[in-house]
């Protein structure tokens, strides 16, 4: 397997490169090894290729950030690109707009790919989102997870014709999917090519439509998608699952399934980057005589409704101040990507009571008036000259 290029190399750009300095490097170099421009040339197809997955990732903010920290690598592990990479001639039409590419024909005299005439309009993206606990996200997990959407219609297959009939060439643009629109203007003859709007780009129409979907080859559906989290995924990254989307009309391929994350509200944890925290509410006389506690974590043990948060014992010595934090190493979130980990982290809180018998106010009244009990007063200028002239 060949090396990938480094992306901001493919496009001959730097790595603090603007939104529009990308997009425009993109223009130029697509414009240069475009396959019509470049017939025969199968060297100018794979780098046109290339040029839109560089662009794909580094105008994606999400995708280009995880890039940018671990790699090709990371994109393979976060699902970014995982079932490949959109069409680039796709990507093209985003850009240039879907008559645009269609310049080459006029300036180039060329033929447009046979490929991209008279195809399937592709389906629809679904977007859903996936809540996950930290305990999840912390050790990855597989869900099975389902979904509303456009399916093919089950009574013409999708093709939108009735039963026993077919599509007929669109009779507009010959089965093309495109036609040609000449203008006039100070600066001569421009001809521009669009999609057909009889067909709507497919080069055939439905004359006899199916009475189920109207002619649209759809109908509403469901299906269970299975979906693998990787460690370390944080709120708002997302995955996409390729032709996992909506069903296109008349047959056309399905389109994407873009899976948000998000990440649920805790108990007694709170997300920091990959640290975790939690706070220990502890009482005054546990942390003036010292203790042992025990803290949950994110590792999970049992089985079934007995599946509860692993615990492990630390130790609180006598004296320990409130807003004290007790880091545990490696007990955190891990990194997305990564073999490394965050950490868990344990700030104490001392808990003061709200309500007190009289026999409670009486015992803390004693211990107020012990010297031992005060918090050490703050020394001034001449409490420190004092002090050093042992005055």
């Amino acid at each position: 397997m060949a090396t990938k290029r480094d992306y901001y190399e493919v496009l001959e750009v730097s790595r603090t490169a603007t939104d529009e300095e990308i997009k425009s490097a993109y223009r130029k170099k697509a414009m240069m090894y475009h396959p019509d421009k470049n017939q025969g040339d199968s060297g100018a197809e794979e780098k046109f290729k290339e040029v839109a997955e560089a662009y794909e990732v580094l105008r994606d903010k999400n995708k280009r950030s995880i890039y940018d920290q671990y790699g090709h690598e990371g994109l393979r592990g976060a699902g970014a690109g995982a079932g490949g990479f959109h069409d680039p001639f796709d990507i093209f039409r985003d850009v240039f707009g879907s008559g645009f590419g269609n310049i080459f024909d006029e300036f180039f005299g060329g033929q447009r790919r046979g490929s991209r005439r008279g195809e399937k309009q592709r389906g629809r993206d679904q977007k859903i989102r996936l809540k996950l606990s930290l305990e999840e996200i912390a050790s990855g997990v597989e869900k099975q997870v389902k979904i509303k959407k456009l399916v093919a219609c089950d009574v013409c297959n999708g093709s939108g014709a009735k039963k026993g009939s077919q599509p007929q060439t669109c009779p507009q643009c010959q089965g093309q999917g495109e036609v040609r629109e000449v203008s006039q203007s100070l600066f001569g003859r421009f001809v521009n090519i669009v999609t057909c709007p009889r067909c709507s780009g497919t080069g055939t129409i439905v004359t006899d439509p199916c009475p189920s979907c109207r002619g649209e080859g759809l109908m509403h559906g469901e299906e269970t998608v299975d979906i693998t989290v990787p460690p370390g995924v944080a709120d708002g990254n997302y995955m996409t699952v390729r032709g996992k989307g909506n069903a296109g009309p008349q047959g056309g391929p399905p389109g994407d399934l873009i899976v948000v994350m998000e990440e649920k509200p805790h108990d007694f944890f709170t997300r920091s980057g990959s640290d975790v925290v939690y706070d220990l509410n502890i009482s005054f006389p546990e942390v003036a005589l010292g203790t042992e506690v025990e803290i949950p974590t994110l590792e999970l043990e049992g089985n079934g409704d007995e599946r509860h948060n692993k615990r492990v014992k630390i130790n609180v010595p006598s004296g320990t101040q409130s807003g004290k934090v007790f880091r545990l190493r490696g007990k955190g979130l891990p990194e997305l990507n990564t073999y490394r980990r965050g950490d868990l982290l344990v700030q104490v809180k001392v808990w003061t009571p709200t309500k007190l018998s009289p026999h409670e106010k009486e015992l803390l009244e004693e211990l107020l008036q012990q010297e031992n009990l005060q918090p050490p007063r703050k020394k001034g200028f001449f409490d420190k000259v004092k002090e050093a002239l042992n005055i």
